[in-house]
């Protein structure tokens, strides 16, 4: 059985969808994927060994000049490269109309994807031959996990997700250069999207503190000029942190499979730290850890403990006499966040 899976993004969503692959592979042996997932991470649904094919799409690119992107060839390569199979199913896994409702219907196969009433969406749901119903609830990944099980005619297993992630191709030697390895080493992951999402600097500079006396390297990835500033200002103060050289996925999921432990923010970055087995911390101050928060082995969300939490707002707009900005994240110290931290590392190591 052949299936095509349109998830696009974000990359959380992305790694949302890999357990429900896990499930379809145990259930329905012998079954393929091909995947639709933007090029930023085309490399993620490769590393599931159930994943033959991955087809890349630049949406996200493309909105910049559509006429470019239709002039060039590049959208119609696209199509004859999602066209080449006809597919025993096409689930959308996404929901969205323009982001993979239009892009289902461009493949060859029968579709599958949410009702009206499941979607993110709602008009997406007209362009499928069946609309299934999954409570908007659940969290992403028991959604996701949900809307396999009934396209493909199964039982969910009763157990915690699988996400299945298999060998990772190993780094280039310039993707690496510059990382150190002396010793045990935890990574920082302190970049996020919205500002309300970011823990305090001086929180990231004491708890690199707290690691560094507890005799651990703090390595601190980045992914644009804004956290590249912020990393090395961090390690600039510090006594054994050091800024990672810019790297693809492939290159930052290899640091961070070996490091003894990660804190993040809420961020795909998180995602997919715990989707390794990476024993881990996120931090969450606005945002929900119900419907999408980190889920992995070794791996606990901590979340802010202050009156207006969760807001979901992009910007705080708490005026009382907070000493830290976003106000909430003052629930949450340095000492708690690495004790949670050493606590995950040591269930880990059992």
């Amino acid at each position: 059985m052949r299936v095509l899976v349109v998830k696009t993004s974000s990359l959380g969503d992305v790694i949302h969808t890999l357990p429900a692959l896990t499930d379809a592979a145990t259930a329905i042996p012998g079954i393929r994927f091909d995947w639709v997932v933007e090029e930023a991470f085309a490399e993620i649904p490769a590393w599931h060994p159930a994943v033959e094919r991955v087809i890349p799409i630049a949406l996200r690119r493309w909105r910049k000049g559509w006429g470019k992107a239709w002039q060039s060839g590049e959208i119609g390569r696209f199509r004859s490269e999602l066209r080449r199979e006809c597919y025993d199913l096409i689930i959308d896994a996404q929901g969205l109309f323009v982001k993979s409702a239009l892009v289902a219907l461009q493949a060859q196969g029968p579709r599958a994807g949410y009702d009206r009433a499941s979607a993110r969406d709602p008009w997406a749901a007209w362009s499928y031959d069946r609309c299934l119903s999954v409570s908007r609830q659940l969290h992403a990944i028991d959604r996701v996990r949900q809307l396999f099980a009934q396209a493909l005619g199964y039982t969910i297993p009763e157990t915690e997700p699988e996400f299945g992630l298999g060998e990772i191709p190993v780094a280039s030697v310039d993707e690496n250069k510059g990382a150190v390895h002396g010793g045990p080493y935890v990574l920082f992951l302190h970049g996020t999207t919205w500002p309300t999402k970011h823990w305090p600097l001086a929180y990231w500079e004491q708890l690199i503190e707290l690691a560094n006396g507890q005799g651990f390297e703090v390595l601190l990835p980045w992914g644009s000029e804004e956290e590249r500033e912020r990393a090395e200002n961090l390690a600039a103060n510090a006594k054994d942190a050091w800024v990672l050289p810019r790297m693809g996925l492939s290159a930052l999921a290899q640091e961070l499979r070996h490091a003894a432990g990660v804190v993040g923010l809420d961020s795909g970055l998180s995602h997919l730290a715990a989707a390794l087995g990476v024993p881990g911390v996120t931090l969450y101050g606005p945002t929900r850890t119900d419907l999408t928060g980190v889920m992995g082995r070794h791996h606990q969300n901590l979340v802010a403990d202050f009156s207006c939490a969760p807001c979901m707002r992009r910007f705080c707009n708490y005026e009382g006499e907070a000493k830290v900005q976003p106000a909430c994240f003052e629930s949450l110290s340095p000492p708690q966040v690495w004790q949670t931290l050493g606590a995950q590392m040591a269930e880990g190591r059992s």
